[in-house]
């Protein structure tokens, strides 16, 4: 895609991740306990109800937020400790673009990940446009970024990343509140991405094709396994809970 290709993706075993006894808390609430697990990843889903982890993991993962304890490693470093290197190799998408879009037109926003891997502003430029290219859209390049629908700011977001060519991205709800057509687009777009994805969704549906799931469950790893072993059983936990009343119950 860019004229500054990169050489170290991971090959089709997947990307390593290993996490032992991984802790997180937030203002005294523990929100991921104790998480231990050795894996390779090529595509990996990550599924649970509204606050059971997920988000939290995936900001852990990308080095925004440090555990409180236990061991992490992604790809042989720890995100968090090693900035350039989790600049360099995790690509991050957030749930809401506009967190994540900081610049007024579409061009800009992709040459800033560039140079913050330290591209002279004529490499950027060159491999943001070369980009664009790739994903038929050269001529957004100067569209301003607030005249874009949300499914059309995902993609930015995501070229942006794709443009940085990182071994991994991590996927935190981006389909959340788009439509079906926007939604297979992107999937599209995403199963062209040569290295790992870890795709984290509360929508089963979101995550056909992906070969590991992970299930959390109240900040803890509930499963961990084949897709087509973890997703029957998430599913009928969820189905025999949603035929019960645990929406009436009160934390005490």
């Amino acid at each position: 895609m860019n004229s500054t290709t990169r050489t170290d993706l991971p090959a089709d075993g997947g990307l390593s991740i290993k996490l032992h006894e991984l802790s997180l808390s937030i203002e005294g609430k523990t929100i991921l306990d104790n998480l231990t697990l050795d894996a390779q990843v090529k595509r990996l889903g990550v599924v649970g109800r509204n606050g059971s982890g997920k988000s939290s993991l995936s900001r852990v993962l990308s080095g925004l937020v440090e555990a409180k304890s236990g061991e992490l490693l992604v790809d042989g470093f720890n995100p968090f400790k090693d900035r350039k290197a989790a600049l360099r190799g995790i690509g991050l998408l957030f749930q809401n673009p506009d967190h994540q879009i900081i610049f007024p037109t579409v061009l800009e926003e992709v040459v800033f990940g560039l140079r913050q891997l330290g591209q002279s502003k004529q490499l950027a430029k060159q491999n943001a446009l070369a980009t664009l290219a790739a994903f038929g859209k050269e001529h957004w390049q100067d569209a301003h970024v607030a005249s874009l629908s949300g499914g059309q700011k995902h993609l930015v977001c995501l070229m942006a990343v794709m443009a940085m060519q990182p071994s991994l991205i991590i996927l935190d709800e981006p389909f959340a509140g788009l439509d079906i057509p926007t939604k297979k687009q992107l999937t599209r777009y995403l199963s062209q991405f040569p290295g790992s994805l870890i795709h984290i969704s509360h929508d089963p549906d979101d995550l056909a094709g992906y070969e590991q799931m992970l299930w959390l469950e109240g900040g803890k790893i509930a499963a961990f396994g084949a897709s087509s072993e973890v997703l029957p059983a998430y599913l009928a936990r969820m189905h025999k809970i949603g035929d019960g009343d645990d929406i009436s119950q009160l934390a005490g």
